[in-house]
């Protein structure tokens, strides 16, 4: 791995953060939209956590591919108990499912842009053979 691909600190205890969390609390393994104010529930819950830390363990939760499916499909929202509150909106909704549109169409484009490189590096590898071979014959 990369000096620039590796983690910083601050977002490897985020990530512990996470997984400690959802060990904790169910609905966040499960990954089912989450209530609004769920910080301060957090929070109640477990009183020593780093306010920074949960904010990104949050963003990481709440921007992964799996949360925005549910957010683009539920309907309501969880406590940290697991119990329905409140309506989940339209407006969320319609924002999760263009996430993750946005997502599969740079996937798509992503993919695209391999498979044309890699069909121009077997192009070019073949015109350096027949380059060769030609190359030998002439001599």
């Amino acid at each position: 791995m990369t000096e620039n691909a590796r983690a910083s600190p601050a977002k490897e205890a985020a990530r512990k953060l996470l997984r400690q969390l959802q060990k904790q609390f169910p609905v966040l393994e499960q990954a089912r939209p989450l209530a609004i104010g769920i910080d301060r529930e957090i929070t109640a819950a477990v009183p020593d956590i780093d306010a920074k830390s949960l904010r990104a363990a949050l963003r990481m939760h709440t921007g992964s591919t799996r949360y925005l499916k549910a957010m683009a499909s539920e309907s309501r929202r969880y406590n940290l108990a697991g119990d329905a509150t409140d309506a989940l909106n339209d407006e969320h909704r319609k924002r999760a499912q263009g996430m993750l549109d946005q997502r599969h169409k740079r996937r798509e484009a992503e993919a695209r842009e391999r498979r044309e490189q890699a069909a121009e590096s077997r192009r070019t590898e073949k015109l350096q053979q027949l380059a060769a071979r030609f190359s030998r014959d002439s001599k």
